[in-house]
Parts: C-alpha cells; structure tokens; sequence
C-alpha cells in the first residue's frame, strides 16, 4: 500500500508517528518526587511502513523502544526502532514485505525463513540486561544507555525454543526469572517451553509441554511454589494460515483450561483444570498459594477482547458489549476435582500493575485500568481499539477500590510502579496520559501518582513535545540496577 489504512489500527491514538527522537529536560509542572531515580522503559507499535494489505492490525507495528530517564526531579526522553530482522529487511527495501498478522504464508518470497517478530510488546529487564520482547519470536537485547539493538537473545544459543513470551515473572527473592514461549517447535504446533534463568541471566531449566491445542498464551504466574499456566480457546490452524488467513480464531464454545506444576518440579507433575467455555484473559495481577490452595486474580472477559480475534471465529459483538471483571480464580490442589472456585473481586479492566515486591506472594493491593461511563467516550486507539479513561487500586482483602478518573479527552496507558523509600508509602505509579486537542489531533504527558492516593491525582506533569503512539507495556528499572548494568558491560 502507499499510504495507511483509514481504519481503527492506524488513526486516533493509533497513527503512526514513526520518528526516532531524543530531548532532555522536559517541561514538570509540580514536582517530581527526588526518590524516583532511574527509567522508565515503554514498548510502542508504530509501523515503519505501510503495511501490505488493507486490513492490517496494530500489533504489526514495528517494536519502539523508548526511556523517560528521571533524576533529581528532571526528565530526558529517547524513542528508537528495535532494530530486528524484519525492521532491517524492510528497511533496506524501503517497504513492507511482510503479510497479514502472523501468517508468514502471506509474506512476499524474499522474506521467507526471516524472524518475522516485531518485538513489539514488553520491555523486559533481567541480570543486568534488557529485552524487547513479543511472544512469537526469541527476544531481542537493547542497550538501556543508547537504545541501540544488540541483538537477538537465545542465551547463547542454549535456548531451544522458537519463542519467549511478553510477561515473564521474576521472583523478588530469588531473583530467578521465570519463562515459557508457546509454539515452541513452530507454527501451530502446540509445544510450550518452560524455561528458568538463574539470578546471574542463565538458563538453567528448559522443559517442554503439550498445552490441550494450540493457544495464544500471552500472560502465565508464578507463585512460591508453582507455575500456573491459564489455556483460553483462541485458537491456530496451520490449514486456515496457509489458506492467507487469520492466525488466530476465538473459539466461544470450547472450554478454558489451567495446568499448574510445581515451579521447580517436572512438566509430567502438570494437572490440568477445566475452565468456563469461550471466557478469556490476557493479564494476570498475580497468584500465590496458600496450603494446598492456589489464588489466581486475573483480568477475565466472556469473550476475546480483540475484535479481529474474535470475527475470525464468528463471533461479531461490540466491544463495549463485552462482560467480564477482575476474577479469582482459587484451586485445591488437595481435591481430585477437575473444576475451581470463580469469584469476582473488581469491575472490568486489563493492564494491572503489582509491586515488583509481591510478585507470586498474597499482596495487599494492585492496580489497573478501565472504562469509566462518567468519563465521555473513550478515546479511539490502542490494541483493541478503545482506550482507558481510568486507574483502579483494589485490595483484594477487604475489597475496597479506589479510582483515579480521567476527565473527558483523555486516555491512559498502562503505568509502572516506583517503589518508595518510606516503609509505610506505598510508592509511585508512573503513566503517560494522551489528551485529544481536536479531530486527529492528541498531545501526551507523564503523570506522577502517588500509588496509596491515586484518586488525588498527579503529583507531576510531565509535558512531551511529539505526541506518542499507544503503548502497549512498560518497566521500571532502577538508577542502581542500571548501574550495575553499565559495570557488568564493562567488565565484559
């Protein structure tokens, strides 16, 4: 194509941008707490070029990685390309080349057999590293400094599986990084690989499983004593992919699964449950055990949140038609039962955010994002389209919600958290704010909250001089851990 689609994908809030750029000393309006020291990293979709075919998605967009780095108050910006096969293939032709979403069938012949991943998703920090990272490829290493691309990482080819996913979990204590990658073996195959790397970055465990058909896996948890993988019915047929088709089909009458294993255990120790039919979930908040009971909060709806997910498997419904809410999910693992206890504990919403602190551990609160009807329309853009006019913090204990509401024109994207020095302050969130000036036009900021009284708002403003394209995840990293990162670089 010559230009961009006028559809959902490449307007509002999703229109391409596609400048690499850097400032320093942004304009703060209040004043940005001294103890938030260190980056914040965002991976943003933003295609290079315009894409092959008409209906293109906004989770083809290029990966961008971008840093707002904070110290004593002031705020520098950079934005670049990840630089990653598909990225420089296209590049040197000046043109997309590559087809529908995740269909390498559709791809033109000078591509074939070329990583086709964006990496596009999540920033992932590790042992002094980081990542960018999207579920259907291995991820690709960046230099938190310059943002260059160092290259794909498959720990020194020790590695096996073709994938690494967006969400992998790190225990706090440990320091371990827990991983997995679905169409392990290929495409549509159903092979998943359970993966450990050890606090120093290496692989330590790799073990391979058979999920009960092939899944798009996006999110998965761990708790002190288990790895908890959640199956929901949308699904790949290799048939249908070499037919020029869709990736992925939302099945709405076949049943949600979760295994559970041991996390440190065999993959033959997996037991499966049995799930609610055509339910499905991207994000989870967290999971942590209790005895012999496992708790799973997560972000669930009674069907799958991306539309072109679920037209693929027929099924035309509105997105502001869609049910669902915040769920836990509780096992006894001492039962012989397949099924679960389901309860809700919130109202709607995706993007949540746990202290990095409470990861697999009963934790106190949590926060996400949502629709809020006071609000006015939701801004058109983001991955499904739609995007979030609220912040949620909930306490799963006593159920109490708290609400940081956008006032109309205004949308938010998913925020990170900044712990606190203070032992009794629940520390800092961090998000960027886009506001509509008028038809086709938004502007965006960085809002500083505090995370124990979000509903008072921002503490600080940060204003951008480029609007920004949607994001999709972020990462906080410390200025210490960053420092740690440029002394093992030195070293090496």
């Amino acid at each position: 194509m010559a230009s961009f689609p006028d559809t959902i994908h490449f307007t509002g809030l999703n229109t391409p941008v596609r400048i690499e750029w850097n400032a320093h000393d942004l304009d703060v309006i209040g004043e940005i707490p001294r103890e938030i020291d260190g980056a914040f990293f965002r991976a943003v979709p933003d295609p290079a070029y315009p894409p092959k075919f008409d209906d293109e998605i906004v989770l083809s967009g290029d990966g961008m990685i971008s840093r707002f780095g904070i110290r004593d108050g002031k705020v520098d910006f950079a934005i670049r390309y990840v630089e990653t096969a598909r990225y420089k293939a296209e590049k040197a032709a000046g043109r997309s080349l590559f087809g529908k979403y995740r269909n390498p069938f559709t791809d033109d012949a000078e591509v074939q057999g070329i990583d086709g991943t964006v990496s596009n998703t999540t920033p992932v920090w590790h042992a002094g590293r980081l990542f960018m990272t999207k579920e259907d490829g291995l991820a690709y290493e960046i230099d938190p400094e310059t943002l260059e691309t160092i290259g794909r990482w498959d720990y020194h080819g020790a590695l096996k599986s073709q994938t690494f996913t967006a969400h992998p979990r790190v225990d706090p204590a440990t320091g371990e990084m827990f991983f997995f990658g679905y169409e392990a073996g290929g495409l549509c195959t159903p092979d998943v690989a359970y993966c450990i790397a050890d606090k120093d970055g290496n692989l330590v465990s790799e073990q391979w499983f058979q999920q009960p058909y092939c899944s798009t896996i996006h999110d998965f948890a761990i708790t002190g004593k288990y790895a908890v993988f959640p199956i929901f019915p949308t699904t790949a047929d290799l048939d249908r992919l070499k037919a020029g088709g869709a990736h992925w089909a939302h099945q709405q009458e076949l049943e949600s699964w979760v295994g559970i294993m041991p996390r440190y255990g065999k993959v033959e120790e997996m037991r499966w449950f049995k799930g609610p039919k055509g339910v499905s979930a991207f994000h989870f908040v967290n999971a942590y055990d209790d005895g012999d009971l496992v708790h799973l909060d997560i972000c669930l709806s009674d069907t799958n949140a991306f539309a072109f997910m679920r037209e693929a498997g027929g099924i035309h419904r509105a997105q502001n038609e869609l049910g669902g809410g915040l769920v836990r999910w509780t096992f006894n693992l001492a039962s012989d039962e397949e099924g679960f206890e389901s309860r809700v504990i919130g109202p709607p919403g995706d993007m949540p955010r746990l202290r990095d602190a409470d990861q697999g551990r009963a934790y106190r609160a949590a926060w996400y994002l949502t629709i809020n009807p006071q609000g006015g329309a939701p801004l058109p853009g983001g991955p499904v389209g739609a995007a979030f006019n609220a912040m949620l913090r909930i306490e799963p204990g006593n159920g109490r919600i708290d609400m940081m509401p956008l006032e109309p024109g205004l949308a938010i994207s998913e925020p990170v958290h900044v712990p606190s020095s203070e032992p009794d302050h629940e520390g800092w969130l961090l998000a960027v704010i886009d506001r509509q000036l008028d038809a086709g036009r938004f502007a965006s900021e960085l809002w500083v909250v505090n995370a124990g009284d979000i509903a008072a708002g921002p503490v600080a403003r940060v204003l951008i001089p480029v609007p920004m394209r949607a994001q999709i995840h972020g990462a906080w990293v410390s200025r210490e851990r960053l420092a740690q990162a440029r002394g093992r670089a030195a070293a090496a």
